[in-house]
């Protein structure tokens, strides 16, 4: 048992602050373990992407694609996992099943931009489903399974 008169931080626990310049002696003296002197020696300093005059390689490759502002984000989601949902009663599959009761149900991580049902794996449970999107096949095996689908496109805002 440690007395309170006893009582230390662990080793390493507090690191020492190590002053650069100081001196040869100090083992961290002249260029303060900054190498040699000039701009890498400074303060400020903005080397990244600069190549001694030569044409940096981000200038000199050409731009190619664009990133599209109003492209949505579903949540995708596979008839066979929804499938494993049902069959460990994570999901009650008598009842209406849409983005609120899959993101409880832990299948899908976030809502996003709605939820896009996808046809990987089978599905044999009898469900009604209300998703933002659904790919052909997917519509085909939950009308298979005897089940309905309701596709909503996600609400637009106006911009005004």
């Amino acid at each position: 048992m440690t007395k309170l008169n006893e009582l230390r931080d662990n080793d390493g626990a507090r690191y020492k602050f190590k002053r650069v310049g100081r001196g040869i002696g100090s083992g961290k003296g002249k260029t303060s373990g900054r190498g040699v002197k000039g701009q890498g020696s400074r303060t400020g300093v903005s080397l990244h992407g600069f190549e001694g005059g030569q044409m940096p390689i981000f200038r000199r490759l050409p731009k190619r694609g664009f990133h599209n502002l109003f492209a949505k984000d579903y949540a995708e989601l596979n008839i066979g996992r929804l499938q494993a949902g049902i069959d460990s009663g994570k999901i009650d599959a008598s009842k209406s099943i849409d983005a609120e009761i899959l993101l409880a149900a832990g299948l899908i991580v976030k809502s996003r931009d709605g939820v896009r049902l996808l046809a990987k794996g089978s599905l044999t449970a009898k469900v009604t489903l209300v998703v933002a999107g659904a790919s052909k096949a997917a519509l085909e095996a939950v009308e298979k399974a005897g089940g309905t689908i309701t596709v909503t496109t996600p609400v637009e805002t106006a911009a005004e």
